[in-house]
């Protein structure tokens, strides 16, 4: 039984290749952090090689193995699969991952039925690591089919994209994923929060209701970003400095970072034009409406412009300091 929650039309369409034998050699699987692509990568992978009466069944040897990840013929490469020689995530999938997988891909299946590997952060692969697994995906092995998973198709290679079939992955909607949290075990008002807070991802959602941590943390780190309305330079400052700093070895954090301020920004705007129903940080209603209350329409327009502005020129590899900086000059200030 397919373990992702949600995405039925994703999953209808693969098991079908899958059952009908027109699997393609390439998928690549677009969506938001957390919404469900390494499960549904490794659900297809249990598929393919399950040895129960329904697959995947999750419960016999291929489908266990699989899911610790120990079975030889399934295969996941990412920035934290290996690590650096210090412990920390590598800043690129490099090439000689990718020549590994191409001499594995060359070999038949160990233990199973179907090679699948699994590229979860495709994004990241270095420019030499992406031109050499082309060759991969326009000669595919017999046997092997290849997953990458993304967040942001735009940094692929145009022609790695077009050798792969598309399947997106859309964020859930809120009322609907909050029913399935709920079904989960949640309470109601948890499923409610975390559902909003989540945009839609049952991962994120998941992983906030299983740690508390991870919840305290994300709160944390908002109570920082939108105090920034009443700090003055020196506390702005110091705070573009430390995410400068950052942005070279985590780079995925900073980029969070700027999207947890511009979504606090956006529930300002919301709540501005009256579509409190539709706001995320459902829990922080009351400084939210605070907030809407002190700035005009056009500053909090003005905010989420800059927002995207800096979020596109470090996508464009500009100065990560003097962007932040002029961000932090940027942001509307609050009395």
């Amino acid at each position: 039984m397919w373990n992702v929650i949600g995405h039925s039309k994703a999953v209808a369409l693969l098991d079908r290749a899958r059952r009908e034998n027109r699997l393609a050699h390439a998928y690549l699987l677009v969506g938001p952090g957390g919404v469900g692509k390494r499960t549904m990568a490794l659900n297809l992978a249990q598929a393919l090689n399950c040895t129960g009466t329904e697959s995947p069944c999750g419960g016999c040897r291929s489908c266990q193995r699989i899911k610790s990840g120990k079975h030889a013929d399934v295969r996941i490469l990412s920035r934290e699969e290996p690590r650096s020689e210090d412990g920390s995530p590598r800043k690129e999938i490099g090439i000689d991952a990718v020549k590994h997988l191409q001499n594995e891909a060359s070999l038949p299946p160990f233990e199973g039925r179907r090679k699948v590997f699994v590229i979860d952060g495709a994004d990241y692969l270095s420019p030499a690591a992406a031109n050499c697994l082309l060759k991969t995906l326009e000669e595919p092995p017999a046997g092997v089919v290849i997953l990458l998973l993304t967040a942001r198709e735009d940094r692929l290679l145009p022609t790695v994209v077009s050798r792969c079939q598309r399947v997106e992955l859309l964020p859930l909607p809120a009322a609907l994923l909050e029913s399935l949290l709920r079904e989960r075990g949640l309470s109601p008002e948890q499923a409610k929060v975390l559902a909003r807070l989540s945009r839609g991802c049952p991962g994120w959602a998941l992983t906030a209701a299983a740690s508390p941590q991870f919840l305290e943390q994300h709160g944390r780190q908002l109570d920082e970003l939108a105090g920034l309305e009443r700090a003055g330079l020196d506390r702005r400052f110091a705070l573009a400095a430390r995410m400068a700093g950052d942005f070279s070895k985590q780079r995925e954090k900073v980029e969070a970072a700027l999207e947890l301020c511009q979504g606090w920004w956006r529930d300002l705007l919301l709540v501005k034009g009256g579509l409190v129903d539709y706001v995320a940080n459902v829990d922080r209603l009351e400084p939210l409406q605070a907030g809407a209350g002190a700035y005009t329409e056009a500053e909090i327009r003005d905010a989420i412009t800059a927002l995207r502005e800096a979020r596109r020129q470090l996508e464009w590899n500009a100065n990560p300091r003097l962007v932040l900086e002029a961000l932090m000059l940027a942001i509307p200030t609050r009395n």
